[in-house]
């Protein structure tokens, strides 16, 4: 399907009670020629990684991969991925790219995150803003691994709040003079390429960030030792530090002074990569899960035959689907020219961070005391994921992201249309039509008269009306709620963020539903109702959570017990804890 590269965010239009269904349907498939070429590289990942399954536990207690393994990485091209192929990469697409990234997760989360941080955010900065001097300077070597690539902008007092970074870099002569710390940077200790984010402006300045490729051959750039870490143990992530590195010029990342919008732009680019790893380690676990549930008798029965185990299953079943559906649309997306995705790319990230994080423990709970055990995979993968809801921004922070861009543009246009009132009684023929306006879009906005041929499907195979109906019911109710927030908060909204948590969750769940709608439609279009039967199984349970969470969250924009926490949150903080006791 053709999208317009300048066509507003999917999710932001539905605050609007809009519906742009051409951005989502028909479904995306993976180009046939590329199909082979993944093929291939699943392959051979399989053949790379199956000889090592063992391994894998041992380098995670170890806490290191050897240096023999990297190389094999190299060897098999996997730092190649994103790469050009006309220097000397496989050019995958983002959707190529998160389907590889799901096979490296299958096997180790380790790999997956070596892997992942060389092309996901090390190196994407280069294809991104790179100059063709840059680009041929660097590509090469990144393709080959004899660079390996990481991404360095986290440090001790700047995580979420990247504008409060201290790293500072100083013009002199024909170089900057780069000095800072960087923490837990993924394949710090055995990267020589460095995506580097410093102030560049006066002191006291919180923007003017500046991004610079440096390498590890620089004087002044050293490591740390390898983190010891709760998960990802095997993958290396260290400190670094640069003392008086000298970084000529030519090695800027884009604009001086724009380095927020270059790290801002490499995160939501390689959000994907992330999502696509999620579903690998989900679909793993339901392979696991379901031997377990059909070994495993008790009470001289397989335990799949005990409701509260289906239970758990079908709930993984569904999460997997849907999760894999919202992933291969938003890769989509990207590969199409679409601009504004960010929103998207970061529902994917919160949605398949939380719901891998459900599926392994789930899977642990049907595993009994073995999952606990650490001969068996579970508790691994388990410490493995939880990081995902924390690294390339908090599922906190970016559900804030969520709802304030996309209230945005609505906040705007309403402001704009307020602003227009000015002056009305100048003209009162022309001034009648502006408040005429005015009261239609608030009023609509308010009381849910949306108009109803902006908030519908057209495209949608009949087999999912009941689910399409009750997204088009949900579309209108986001539009009021967007509304009600704004009216009720207007610019406070921003320090409002129960309210903006609300209609995060509202859009998250809105989004993976319509690319749920969009996988199934399609499916069923091609092959008849009678052979997708379970696919549309999983959209109708799917759609009842959705409808369920949606209405819970709608319910408390004005009825809650927000003050009531916080004053609890308040009293824990006055006294440093829990201050009850039965004694």
């Amino acid at each position: 399907m053709a999208i317009d590269s300048n066509s507003p965010s999917f999710v932001s239009q539905l605050c609007f009670g809009s519906i742009l269904e051409e951005q989502i349907l028909p479904y995306p498939k993976m180009k046939e020629a590329e199909q082979e070429t993944f093929k291939n590289i699943r392959s051979s990942i399989e053949q790379l990684l199956r000889p090592h399954e063992k391994d894998f536990r041992e380098w995670d207690a170890k806490g290191e991969m050897p240096a023999s393994f990297i190389e094999e990485l190299k060897q098999f091209g996997l730092f190649s991925l994103l790469i050009p192929e006309s220097h000397g990469g496989m050019g995958l697409s983002t959707t190529a790219y998160s389907r590889t990234l799901q096979e490296l997760a299958r096997w180790d989360g380790s790999v997956a995150v070596t892997v992942g941080a060389h092309s996901s955010i090390g190196l994407r900065g280069l294809l991104l803003f790179g100059t063709d001097e840059q680009k041929a300077r660097f590509c090469p070597k990144l393709a080959t691994g004899e660079m390996i690539a990481c991404f360095c902008l986290t440090e001790p007092g700047a995580g979420s709040d990247a504008a409060s970074i201290k790293t500072h870099a100083v013009r002199d002569g024909d170089d900057w003079v780069l000095n800072g710390n960087k923490l837990w940077i993924t394949n710090g200790g055995i990267a020589q390429f460095f995506t580097v984010f410093a102030k560049t402006g006066g002191p006291g300045e919180r923007g003017s960030v500046t991004a610079f490729i440096v390498t590890s051959d620089m004087a002044g750039v050293t490591t740390g030792p390898h983190e010891d870490k709760m998960g990802l143990r095997a993958s290396n992530t260290t400190t670094v530090m640069f003392d008086n590195v000298r970084v000529p010029a030519a090695n800027v990342l884009g604009e001086v002074g724009k380095g927020f919008k270059v790290a801002m732009k490499i995160l939501n680019s390689g959000r994907t990569g992330l999502g696509g790893g999620s579903v690998g380690v989900m679909k793993k676990m339901l392979t696991l899960a379901t031997k377990q549930a059909k070994d495993r008798v008790q009470f001289g029965k397989p335990i799949a035959e005990y409701g509260l185990i289906k239970q758990k299953l079908g709930t993984m079943v569904v999460d997997c689907y849907v999760t894999e559906a919202a992933v291969n649309l938003v890769n989509h997306l990207i590969d199409s020219g679409h601009e504004d995705y960010a929103v998207e790319a970061a529902i994917t990230k919160v949605f398949a961070s939380e719901a891998m994080w459900r599926t392994i423990d789930e899977a642990l709970q049907v595993a009994g005391g073995n999952g606990f055990m650490r001969e068996f995979p579970y508790e691994r993968a388990l410490r493995d994921a939880r990081i995902n809801r924390i690294f390339e921004g908090t599922n906190d922070i970016l559900r804030l992201f969520i709802s304030l861009t996309s209230m945005n543009e609505v906040g705007s246009q309403l402001k704009e249309l307020a602003s227009s009132l000015k002056g009305i009684f100048d003209n009162p023929i022309k001034g009648f039509g502006v408040i005429s306006d005015y009261a239609r879009r608030r009023a609509g906005l308010a009381s849910n008269l949306i108009k109803r041929e902006n908030a519908v499907f057209t495209k949608l195979h009949p087999a999912v009306q009941p689910q399409q109906q009750v997204f088009e019911a949900l579309t209108r109710d986001l539009a009021t709620a967007v509304d009600q927030v704004l009216r009720k908060h207007g610019k406070n909204i921003i320090g409002k963020q129960f309210a903006s948590r609300r209609l995060a969750d509202m859009m998250i769940d809105l989004f993976v539903l319509a690319a749920t709608l969009s996988r199934v439609s399609t499916a069923v279009s091609e092959k008849g109702a009678a052979s997708v039967t379970r696919e549309l199984e999983i959209l109708e349970v799917f759609t009842g959570q959705v409808k369920r969470r949606f209405q819970a969250n709608f319910a408390q924009i004005n009825e809650n017990d927000d003050e009531l926490v916080k004053s609890l949150a308040n009293h824990a903080l006055d006294l440093d804890g829990y201050t009850w006791d039965n004694v």
